[in-house]
């Protein structure tokens, strides 16, 4: 058995997904007829109870970096300054595990009335409107005029309005120019200056610097930006989620992320896990310190990649331009996130205006910013920009990625079975490329066969 393998039991047994049985439970009628989703999309729709004038209480919950928890709590305390009746309760912490807390209390009926949400669990946990209600329902409330009917349709499930999109975001590169100047060399845009970058970084500045990082799941998302690059076609059907490469290919792309690691593009895995375990790479100590001068990360991680740098790199902090690969441009946008009410939620009427009141009006979308990416609700994303809220290195990675991408996701590809941090198939086949030094071609089943597992047609 593969070390990479029992890395990742060990963690299954220690509870890294300790709610894998409620996931199950809580996605287990994905396969039920359109009947039944027609029949909890009719009755999320009814008609709610208007604003109550006696004390009411809400629950809301987020993940999130520590600037997104300080404005979240600010805009919440500015919410209650003015609906002096309705409190509202904050449960949030870092992604590391928050899905798997998310889908335990999705499939308990205990999650929060208000959810930050990303934008496939509509799909793993409420495909056939189960768990979120239609927002329609609350729109005397929520003004969902605000946002573009493209970007709406995209939340909209089992014919239901599940939730209405935070922001859109793709992958970004972002270097660090500090240690990119000591290697005397510039960014690179095109895959020969990339490999040549690995060569250059191990020649002029020793064995512990890379022009890149990439977690196991950056990987898996770079591998697919290199195949779309290439082939011109998305990963898989974004309506069906049937798979448009086949294993060849898919072996190709692995092949590539191999030749990353060989090239000294990249750190190991191994390498990475013997410093820092699990922890996110703007925690680790190369990152901050300048030995990692890259990373391939959302648009709107711009900021706590650059704040994590220490004083000697900071001002290196540089967003990049999307490296082209072949003759396509590869990658995707998305919904970065989305915010939901859950159907247990007591209080509907008050849910809604919370939303409103965050990414629609003026005081509380001027407190958020683009703590969350750049609103994707018009009238929020021009208080912000009135407000000088908008972070300019956000907005920058934001402007490249939406004028470069040019694939759809499908929602299958982050199910958690597949991504999870140390435990999904994704670092499952990553860790086993590096621990036992295989080929793509030896891993392609067990990428396909943990496809198959979570939905996708190969």
């Amino acid at each position: 058995m593969s070390k990479a393998i029992s890395r990742r039991d060990f963690l299954k047994v220690s509870g890294a997904v300790g709610a894998a049985g409620l996931l199950a439970a809580c996605g287990g009628s994905g396969n039920a007829g359109s009947t039944a989703a027609s029949t909890a999309a009719s009755s999320a729709a009814a008609s709610v109870a208007g604003l109550s004038s006696d004390p009411v209480t809400l629950t809301m919950s987020w993940w999130g970096g520590e600037s997104r928890h300080n404005a979240y709590q600010e805009a919440i305390k500015a919410f209650s300054a003015e609906h002096s009746t309705i409190t509202v309760n904050p449960t949030f912490a870092a992604w590391s595990g928050w899905e798997d807390t998310m889908s335990t209390k999705f499939a308990g009926g205990v999650a929060e009335d208000v959810c930050q949400i990303n934008w496939n669990w509509l799909y793993n946990y409420s495909k056939n409107g189960q768990t979120f209600i239609d927002l329609n329902s609350v729109s005397e409330y929520l003004d969902l005029t605000q946002w573009d009917e493209a970007k709406l349709a995209a939340c909209n499930v089992a014919n239901s309005q599940q939730c209405v999109p935070v922001s859109m975001t793709g992958r970004i590169f972002y270097w660090n120019k500090t240690t990119f100047d000591k290697a005397g060399i510039s960014f690179p845009t095109t895959l020969d200056e990339l490999m040549a970058a690995g060569k250059t970084f191990q020649e002029k500045l020793g064995d512990d610097y890379y022009p890149l990082h990439l977690g196991a799941y950056d990987r898996m998302i770079l591998m697919v930006f290199y195949l779309e690059s290439k082939y011109g076609k998305d990963w898989a059907d974004p309506s069906t989620s049937t798979l448009n490469y086949d294993a060849d290919q898919i072996a190709e792309g692995i092949d590539f992320i191999k030749s990353l690691v060989e090239g000294h593009v990249i750190m190991s895995l191994p390498t990475y896990y013997g410093s820092n375990g699990d922890n996110a790479a703007h925690q680790s100590t190369e990152w901050i310190t300048g030995k990692l001068a890259g990373c391939f990360e959302w648009d709107s991680s711009a900021t706590k990649y650059a704040d994590a740098l220490d004083e000697e790199n900071k001002a290196g902090f540089t967003v990049g331009e999307e490296i082209k690969f072949g003759d396509y441009n590869g990658g995707f946008s998305k919904v970065s996130m989305g915010l939901a009410i859950t159907k247990t939620c007591e209080h509907p009427a008050e849910a809604a205006t919370l939303i409103n009141f965050l990414l629609n009006e003026t005081t509380g979308a001027e407190i958020m910013g683009s703590e969350c990416g750049i609103p994707a609700s018009k009238a929020g994303l021009a208080a912000a920009q009135s407000a000088g809220k908008i972070k300019e290195l956000v907005a920058e990675a934001n402007g490249k990625v939406m004028a470069f991408v040019s694939n759809q996701l499908d929602p299958l590809f982050e199910s958690n079975d597949l991504k999870a941090t140390g435990t999904g198939v994704y670092q499952e086949v990553f860790d086993t490329l590096d621990y036992d030094n295989v080929s793509g071609a030896d891993l392609v089943d067990t990428l396909l066969d943990g496809m198959e597992s979570v939905g996708y047609t190969v």
